[in-house]
């Protein structure tokens, strides 16, 4: 799960430093190039009667501002 950075400072959201550097891989497997993932937030996420906390990692998504899920093929 992702945000976008711009998103994330936008709505105040507080960056936490991830423990270990995450290192970005696009869908065919190369290095990203816009940097690795270095900060986290933690979210409540509601549906529909159901709440989860989550950590989503924070990177830079282009206009995207969020995904939530990265469907396998």
């Amino acid at each position: 799960m992702f945000m976008n950075k711009k998103m994330a400072k936008e709505h105040g959201f507080k960056l936490q430093k991830v423990e270990r550097l995450l290192v970005i891989r696009n869908i065919n497997r190369t290095r990203n190039s816009r940097r690795n993932i270095t900060h986290q937030v933690e979210v409540n996420v509601f549906y529909k009667n159901h709440v989860e906390r989550m950590r989503i990692n924070i990177c830079n998504l282009g206009r995207t501002e969020v995904i939530l899920e990265i469907p396998w093929l």
